[in-house]
């Protein structure tokens, strides 16, 4: 398979969707790996005066782990985010997914539905919300305190390059397709990033010189690869399944070099 490996990063607004999707799109998973024990449940934590549900996984293992926060796509809490929670601690990662909709009374029956809210949040407010559940796992006593990262797909890759300009503590962050905050926002990043994006997504790969150039600017190292003959939400489709595990592996080696799993 050739790779086509770049360095830079994705630019643009709210990623913007047309119609509504088959169901079985968000039912998609990640790839399957030896079977791990993990355990599952939602979980709430209050962010300001209000409350944040999400869905939380983790490892079997004896001793405290590095913690990865999972960023929903445009249409919200799915299957999709549900088995990329549950495969992140198989990998070996306390991994936890915010409903960030929980505010509107959490993710609605129908994508749809679900894209017309994303549209109505304030970023402000979705950052809080993410520092809430950085706090709350923090608290956990199976998660390595301050060891934590964040990965997002589509309108969830954008904000968490949004959240890596916001939050100092963060310790890596993986953009799934996702647009990139302002160049003159890039500067504030600490953490140690990572970029997965597909081919057939001119879209959102329109910007990517523009972004490189910001990037380097501000004297910061965003490898990211465009993963060829794949479309935009291909690790949730799995339109081409060995190309989708090459993007995941990615990511988990990336994890685990920045995090010290």
């Amino acid at each position: 398979m050739r790779v086509r490996r770049l360095s830079g990063s994705a630019v643009g607004g709210v990623v913007a969707v047309a119609g509504i999707i088959a169901a079985g799109l968000l039912t998609a998973h990640p790839p399957n790996r030896p079977t791990a024990d993990i355990h599952s449940e939602y979980v709430k934590y209050l962010s300001g005066k209000d409350t944040v549900t999400a869905y939380i996984a983790y490892p079997e293992r004896p001793q405290p782990a590095p913690a990865v926060i999972v960023i929903h796509e445009i249409f919200g809490m799915s299957d999709f985010i549900r088995q990329t929670t549950e495969q992140l601690a198989k990998d070996g990662f306390v991994a936890i997914a915010p409903d960030l909709l929980s505010r509107r009374g959490g993710t609605p029956a129908t994508p749809d539905s679900a894209r017309k809210l994303i549209a109505t949040l304030n970023p402000d407010t979705v950052t809080l919300d993410l520092d809430a559940t950085r706090a709350y796992l923090n608290k956990l006593k199976p998660v390595r305190t301050g060891d934590i990262g964040i990965i997002g797909f589509c309108w969830g890759g954008g904000q968490s390059f949004r959240y890596a300009t916001n939050s100092p503590e963060l310790k890596a962050f993986v953009v799934c397709y996702g647009p990139s905050p302002s160049a003159t926002d890039v500067g504030k990043i600490r953490a140690k990033g990572l970029g997965i994006y597909a081919e057939n997504d001119a879209r959102i790969n329109a910007g990517l010189p523009d972004a490189a150039a910001a990037m380097k600017t501000a004297g910061k190292d965003y490898p990211y690869t465009v993963y060829p003959g794949v479309g935009h939400g291909f690790l949730r489709t799995r339109e081409k399944p060995e190309v989708a595990d090459s993007a995941w592996s990615a990511a988990i080696r990336f994890f685990r070099a920045q995090l010290k799993s």
